[in-house]
């Protein structure tokens, strides 16, 4: 069961990795439009002949690429969050597995060793019983 709680852990982390790396490319597609974006907005103050409306209107593009940009940040960060939280838990999945494999490791020990007196308790007597048989 602990090993299966390990493999879920696994599971959760490496989607969260995923999307990890998902919000990493999406951010920087959304730096690549928000360059681009001001790049347009430098050119079109440049030509000497820009209506107003058309100045506004590449502003509240070049706010709203900002705005996207500002959101794709944030999910950035929560994913940096959700990834440290699978990590934590597939951690804390690995050592309770250990400690279960270090206990069972122990009881087989302890269950050798115990096997092995009753085995050599029998072996005595045996000897003992042929000692016994060959002096008489």
């Amino acid at each position: 069961m602990r090993e299966r709680k390990e493999k879920l852990a696994q599971g959760a982390l490496a989607q969260a990795l995923s999307r990890r790396s998902s919000s990493v490319a999406e951010l920087r597609s959304a730096d690549a439009s928000l360059e681009h974006a001001r790049e347009e907005q430098r050119i079109a103050g440049e030509r000497p002949m820009v209506s107003s409306t058309d100045l506004l209107a590449r502003q509240a593009f070049l706010e709203r690429v900002e705005a996207q940009r500002r959101l794709r940040a944030r999910e950035l960060e929560q994913r940096e969050l959700e990834v440290a939280d699978r990590d934590a838990e597939l951690a804390t999945a690995a050592s309770e597995h250990e400690m279960l494999n270090r206990l069972r490791e122990r009881h087989r020990g302890e269950h050798v060793r115990e096997a092995d007196r009753r085995e050599q308790g029998v072996l005595d007597e045996i000897a003992a019983t042929r000692f016994r048989r060959s002096t008489a």
